[in-house]
């Protein structure tokens, strides 16, 4: 009896803390050029390298003045759209494969698997990197390289609980009811693929995230001078003994992010499945 009513409240607070920093990004996203003191891309060479709480910037300036908190709020805005796109992206198509896949089986789903795997064996990032290599550096580029390269991981999960799906009764009985086999799929299939879908968009939210810091901070991200944190680490390299704050702040950045998803997909995760909750 302690150790469960110790536990739920741990739960609530895990929620409740990853929920408020998923909701700050998402408010710096939607209302960044209004919350931003300064024009990121404003250059004010005799402002430069000026530490935090000085000359007016909270959080200090970069090697050509440019004010750093309105950069890491613009930087959140371009981190969010990116993750929202590629997750958007890799949930319709992998979903939409997973479904075909482990509905009609056979040859359709040794075909799409064969596919499906041999992406798979790529690992996400240097799949991602071959892509950005070809198509050049571009927001619209990171969103297929990287839906693509996480869209297998959907594609499995979907595939797994749509086998276990075509075989309950409720399926024989729409097809004797005369329903199509579209309709079946869109109605009884889809619906039952949400939970397990929904944890997996959640932490894959925050493998965007992180790959396209990467990403960016290799050069292969968003083009410069627009701000993202990851270019903002790699711009900052040469100045890590002379203005550390460069560096610290938007790695601070990325690692609340990342802790605040993680910690609300262990949430959603608990909510949905009713193993975690006894």
């Amino acid at each position: 009896m302690i150790a469960g009513s110790l536990r739920l409240p741990r739960r609530g607070i895990t929620a409740i803390l990853g929920g408020t920093i998923v909701a700050l990004l998402v408010v710096l996203a939607l209302f960044g050029p209004t919350a931003a003191p300064y024009d990121p891309l404003k250059l004010d060479l005799l402002a430069r390298l000026k530490a935090p709480g000085t000359a007016g910037h909270l959080l200090g300036t970069d090697e050509f003045g440019r004010d750093i908190l309105s950069r890491l709020i613009y930087g959140a805005r371009t981190s969010a759209w990116i993750a929202f796109a590629t997750v958007a992206f890799a949930i319709a198509f992998g979903t939409m494969f997973g479904i075909v896949a482990g509905f009609y089986r056979g040859w359709v789903d040794r075909l799409l698997m064969m596919v499906n795997d041999a992406l798979l064996a790529f690992p996400g990032l240097l799949l991602a990197l071959g892509i950005m290599a070809v198509t050049g550096a571009s927001r619209e580029a990171i969103v297929v390289a990287l839906g693509l390269a996480y869209m297998p991981a959907v594609v499995r999960v979907v595939r797994a609980s749509v086998m276990s799906i075509r075989e309950r009764e409720y399926i024989e009985a729409s097809f004797v009811m005369g329903n199509t086999e579209l309709t079946t799929m869109v109605r009884h299939v889809l619906p039952n693929c949400v939970a397990p879908v929904t944890v997996l968009a959640t932490t894959m939210f925050g493998w965007v995230i992180l790959s396209e810091s990467a990403l960016s901070f290799l050069g292969l991200g968003v083009p410069p001078p627009a701000p993202s944190w990851g270019n903002m680490l790699a711009t900052a390299r040469p100045f890590i003994t002379q203005a550390p704050y460069l560096i610290v702040l938007p790695g601070l950045c990325i690692a609340f992010t990342l802790l605040g998803i993680n910690m609300l997909g262990d949430a959603v995760r608990d909510w949905l499945d009713p193993k975690m909750q006894a």
